[in-house]
This record gives structure tokens, sequence and C-alpha cells, in this order.
């Protein structure tokens, strides 16, 4: 009977396990293909394994990508998820990371 009370698992609603936090932590994007052309931009939200990204241009599902600190010191290479239009001329990039987690909390008050 207990069973009926158990939560239910997150992944199978939203395909995530960690939990995203509003996090604006100032990064440079660029692609692996091409890593000295980056742009200057901003996380909305991180996790982890991941972050939610602006650019200034379209990605690729699947594409690579290298995000460095503007403060330097911190390289994290990660894997377009989604790329979506927002307002403006703008896109939103979920790129997750599957090599290391990070600690953003550690790297942003840096």
């Amino acid at each position: 009977m207990a069973e009926h009370h158990r939560k239910p698992n997150r992944r199978l609603f939203d395909g995530r396990i960690e939990k995203r936090l509003p996090t604006s932590v100032p990064v440079y994007l660029a692609t692996l293909d091409d890593p000295r052309t980056r742009e200057r931009t901003l996380t909305e939200n991180v996790s982890p394994h991941g972050a939610r990204v602006i650019s200034k241009r379209i990605w690729q599902a699947g594409q690579g990508s290298l995000i460095t600190l503007s403060a330097g010191g911190f390289a994290q290479v990660g894997r377009v998820i989604y790329c979506m239009p927002t307002d403006g001329y703008r896109f939103c990039l979920g790129i997750e990371f599957r090599e290391r987690a990070v600690k953003w909390a550690e790297l942003s008050s840096a």
C-alpha cells in the first residue's frame, strides 16, 4: 500500500533529475569547431550537468559547445540539447555537460 504514496519520478516528466537554479553567470560561448570565435553572454539557469545560455545565433541539437567563465579559468565542453528562439534576435540553448559536474556556486562567486 505504501507504493501509492511514492513521489513520481521527475525524470519521467521533464527529462531532468537535477534542480535548475536561476543563476546569471557571465560566460563565453563557442563551438568546438571554432573555439577562438566566441561570444560573450549569460546563463539563465544552471545545474551541475547543464546550463541554459543565451546566444546570438542558431545552434543545432547535438552540436559541441565550449563554455568559459568570463573571469577565466573555467572551460567546460558541452552538447547542445535544444535551441529555441526568444523575443528579439536571440536564442536559448540547453547545454548538457556529460564529462564532469560543474560547481556553479563556487565559480560564480570567484
